[in-house]
């Protein structure tokens, strides 16, 4: 009998992954290991933790008002969901699972705005991976209440709203998709009458239309997408039962007679993810093993491979995962291409480092260094 070599390759890959990872049990204390464990250098990693620690995100520390100086561009902001006041700078650095360093307070619950996002799309995986569409799929194949209606919004697929190339056009929950982070030129006039992108054409990071593919994964579970992944993920995972995920004031949908909340995919206006960062290095780990925990296979490696994938409108962009590529403002000199790692707002980032076996997460580091702060990581790693 022959065997499709590709699929032997991966199994070995996968068989090596399990030998050399450490998953930290439910509720229990994170292995930890001396970083010369790994042959790191203690004085250069030491040097990368010092960096994260000295560029604090400049932002308030009441993340109302940061919230509100950030976007006081856009017509109609209002804030409709949770906020609150945040911590320090915080993060661990996981090696083959194992902590190696952490600073701040890791178990300190905070909004984590856009990364956020990530775990939508992991939301959108758990539903592929059981058949419930596919990404080439029109959503309102599914979603067949008035959302997409109209000639544009039928062409909209699942994989237009995971890459943010839709161009939906319409308002959710009192907000309208061109008043998002509208262009630096022209008026609310030149915005709400604009010439519509063909879907999947063009890259617009807008979290009208996040929410959208948020409300759209609701009406394909049929129950609270925290729910979903807690089940799926969050559990199964160990990770701890502080996080909560938040949708908006007004974002309450009756389902099969329940009253539900449609979740946020980010804090833009509130709400999205609150979680500690040792919640979030679990999450991290998870990717880094293709999906599979201690053995357990929670959610397809074909499904991380294709949300890894350069979509068609940015290289740099997957399914709400961003991506280090060439040819980009955002790509990151003398680190791997494969680098990939969800983002957001006020410096919150998971780092996946798959040739190193390293996961980074760090909490309110200054947006703008966080490229030369990986690579100060990877200098200590010989």
């Amino acid at each position: 009998m022959r065997i499709n070599i590709m699929i032997l390759t991966f199994l070995i890959i996968q068989l090596n992954c399990y030998g050399q990872l450490y998953f930290p049990p439910a509720h229990q204390g994170w292995e930890t290991k001396n970083p010369k464990d790994f042959n790191l250098d203690l004085e250069r990693l030491t040097h990368a933790i010092q960096f994260a620690q000295s560029n604090e995100y400049s932002g308030d520390r009441d993340l109302r008002i940061a919230i509100l100086n950030s976007f006081k561009r856009e017509p109609y902001h209002t804030i409709l969901g949770p906020t609150q006041k945040r911590g320090g700078p915080a993060g661990i650095l996981l090696k083959n699972g194992y902590q190696i360093a952490s600073w701040g307070d890791v178990k300190r619950v905070d909004m984590t705005f856009s990364v956020t996002k990530s775990y939508l799309s992991t939301v959108a995986g758990l539903a592929v991976d059981r058949g419930y569409f596919k990404p080439q799929d029109a959503v309102a194949e599914s979603v067949w209440d008035t959302t997409f209606d109209g000639e544009h919004n039928r062409q909209i697929t699942w994989q237009h709203l995971l890459t943010q190339s839709s161009d939906w056009s319409g308002t959710l929950w009192g907000m309208h998709d061109w008043a998002d982070r509208p262009p630096s030129e022209g008026s609310i006039d030149d915005w709400k009458n604009r010439t519509l992108y063909p879907p999947g054409t063009h890259f617009k990071y807008n979290d009208v239309r996040v929410n959208l593919l948020a409300y759209s994964l609701l009406q394909v579970w049929r129950k609270p997408l925290p729910q979903v992944i807690k089940e799926h993920i969050m559990d199964p995972i160990g990770a701890s039962q502080t996080w909560r995920w938040y949708g908006y004031t007004n974002s309450w949908v009756d389902l099969d007679g329940t009253r539900v909340q449609s979740v946020s995919g980010g804090g833009h206006s509130g709400g999205g993810l609150f979680i500690n960062t040792e919640d979030q290095a679990r999450f991290g780990l998870l990717f880094l093993n293709r999906g599979n925990w201690n053995g357990t296979q929670l959610i397809s490696p074909s499904w991380i491979e294709e949300a890894t994938t350069p979509s068609a409108a940015n290289a740099n962009y997957g399914y709400l995962w961003w991506l280090n590529k060439k040819g980009s403002s955002r790509y990151w000199e003398e680190v791997p291409e494969n680098v990939y790692y969800a983002s957001g707002f006020g410096g919150n980032f998971i780092v996946l480092i798959p040739d190193e076996q390293m996961v980074i997460v760090t909490r309110w580091l200054e947006p703008s260094t966080l490229g030369k702060f990986v690579k100060l990581v990877l200098d200590a790693v010989p």
